[in-house]
């Protein structure tokens, strides 16, 4: 048992690096999945559609941690061990996919049928419609909640610290067995997570704003 100190606070600090490096390969993993995601939900093919829901179901239904267990130890049990920081990667990209899957799927549907029938009169072809007609006004309208779902997503990560990766809740998990100052530590740890989610919420509110100003002209 020690005093805590500066150097304490100096490593949690420094743990904010891998806090947000690890949000941000989630996001991207989570990305390319939740758009793959979104664009099965509205095929044409029921039996894909299906797929694409029962994977969100999955996903969206079940506890975070357990996911993350699922990956950390199911990978250790199938003899391919991985990396904490690999393990909290997937899981998190699997389950942030679910959710911008649906974001995303719902911002393609908002998109009015006419833009559809238009291209389609005009003789498009489906993936051009998607990328030059659709895809184009969906973005607009998902960039809002997309940068909402960041925020937990940054919060998320904290529940890489059960696997053992040196994340900014880890670190302050090491520094209190070691000083036994829980209220000082965690709290730092709190203002911490507040610095990171706060821009991504003032930066969510006023995309909302402006998107809502878009819709009335």
């Amino acid at each position: 048992m020690r005093s805590l100190n500066f150097g304490d606070f100096l490593y949690l600090l420094l743990a904010v690096r891998w806090t947000i490096l690890l949000s941000m390969a989630a996001f991207a993993g989570g990305g390319l999945i939740g758009a793959g995601i979104a664009l099965l939900r509205v095929s044409s093919r029921p039996a894909v559609r299906l797929l694409a829901g029962l994977y969100i179901q999955l996903f969206q239904g079940t506890p975070l941690l357990l996911q993350l267990f699922l990956v950390f130890f199911g990978s250790d049990m199938l003899g391919v061990p991985l990396p904490a920081f690999v393990a909290a990667t997937i899981g998190l990209s699997l389950n942030a996919g679910a959710f911008l899957g649906e974001i995303w799927r719902g911002s393609i549907q908002s998109v009015p049928k006419s833009q559809r029938e238009a291209a389609e009169a005009l003789g498009l072809h489906y993936a051009t419609i998607m990328r030059r007609v659709i895809l184009p006004q969906a973005m607009r309208i998902a960039t809002a909640p997309t940068v909402g779902f960041l925020v937990n997503l940054v919060k998320a990560t904290s529940l890489a610290a059960v696997m053992g990766f040196i994340e900014l809740t880890r670190a302050g998990q090491l520094i209190n067995n070691a000083t036994f100052r829980p209220l000082p530590v965690f709290a730092t740890v709190a203002v911490l997570y507040f610095l990171l989610c706060w821009p991504l919420t003032i930066a969510s509110r006023r995309l909302e704003r402006r998107m809502a100003l878009a819709t009335k002209r």
